[in-house]
């Protein structure tokens, strides 16, 4: 698949990248999609090995991110980021398809 519709901030790649090299035996972070959190859904981060049949892989400078085909259909159009500022450090996902999310900016609802 080509037609990767996630993209990687700077921030978010470099973080990703820092990461993963500290971490033995793994190469990429998988993101995916899950049911829960206050608002329907919730974003999940792991640390992967391997690349799974059904992955996209969308990569940026060293880093390297794997979602599964499934949870892609709820991401498309978003924009990973890495936020570092008084509140704390942590990814956050800019998706154009949520229509409401929650305080902590890993649930969302479509």
């Amino acid at each position: 698949m080509t037609d990767v519709s996630v993209t990687l901030s700077d921030a978010a790649a470099k973080r990703i990248a820092a990461i993963v090299s500290a971490e033995a035996g793994k190469n990429a972070l998988r993101v995916s999609v899950e049911g829960g959190g206050c608002s329907g859904f919730s974003y999940k981060f792991d640390l992967a090995d391997s690349v799974h049949d059904d992955d996209v892989v969308v990569e940026k400078d060293n880093a390297k991110v794997l979602i599964d085909s499934l949870s892609l259909v709820y991401m498309a159009g978003s924009e990973i980021d890495f936020v570092d500022n008084l509140l704390g450090q942590s990814f956050q996902i800019k998706n154009p398809n949520a229509v409401a999310s929650c305080g902590c900016g890993t649930s969302f609802s479509i």
